[in-house]
């Protein structure tokens, strides 16, 4: 069965991306602001806490888990024939190059080494020694594995993928709670100091246009 509403999420995601821009370039501070909130008054961030970081140590293989849950069942169902219980090869593909190209490839290994962000625990407002950048600024400090954009929080939005591959009846609770772990992860990252607003917000937002883009492009179909 083809997703129909495919075409309007691309176009809502992208929308939303273009007004989050505007906001970040108009309100530069808005980073530093909720940054600030997760920033306790021993001059530590929350999330690093014992807690924060096993929970980091958890959200972080998520996704990784997901796939590699559908790539067993994928071999397990051509094995004993149970074809009605896994995703087709094409979803499966799909899985793949999702994953592949957007945590993969757009974000750690484009921008990730290019945008030149400062992580907050490295700015002068949080302990650090370099100058805070705002959102669209790119001639920061940072030389590698930089602010912009988060790579855990794309990872959980590749979550989606697998999310929309679930038969109709149970399809809007999955999504729902793909976004709600995006939303988890994202808060976390903030809470640990590595990442302002703006950086999970557009690593979940690219990564989710990435996936609805492609399942367009590859006609990917659902059970049911």
């Amino acid at each position: 069965m083809a997703i129909r509403f495919l075409p309007a999420a691309l176009i809502l995601c992208c929308v939303i991306a273009v007004i989050a821009a505007g906001v970040f370039l108009a309100f530069p501070q808005l980073d530093l602001a909720v940054t600030q909130g997760f920033y306790g008054e021993r001059h530590a961030f929350y999330g690093t806490t014992l807690f924060g970081q096993t929970l980091r140590a958890v959200l972080r293989l998520a996704s990784y888990a997901v796939f590699g849950m559908f790539v067993l069942a994928y071999i397990s169902a051509r094995l004993y024939a149970r074809k009605r219980l896994v995703p087709s090869g094409r979803n499966l593909a799909f899985l793949a190059i999702t994953l592949a190209l957007g945590p993969g490839l757009l974000v750690n290994v484009l921008i990730k080494e290019h945008s030149h962000r400062p992580r907050p625990f490295q700015t002068q407002e949080f302990g650090g020694q370099w100058q805070f950048r705002p959102f669209g600024h790119f001639d920061g400090e940072c030389v590698t594995d930089c602010s912009f954009v988060s790579g855990e929080t794309s990872s959980a939005a590749w979550s989606l993928a697998p999310a929309l591959l679930t038969p109709p009846q149970w399809r809007a609770t999955v999504v729902g709670a793909s976004l709600l772990f995006t939303m988890v992860v994202g808060v976390e990252r903030i809470a640990y100091g590595g990442h302002y607003l703006s950086d999970v917000a557009f690593g979940a937002l690219l990564n989710w246009a990435l996936v609805l883009a492609m399942a367009i492009a590859m006609r990917i179909r659902t059970p049911g």
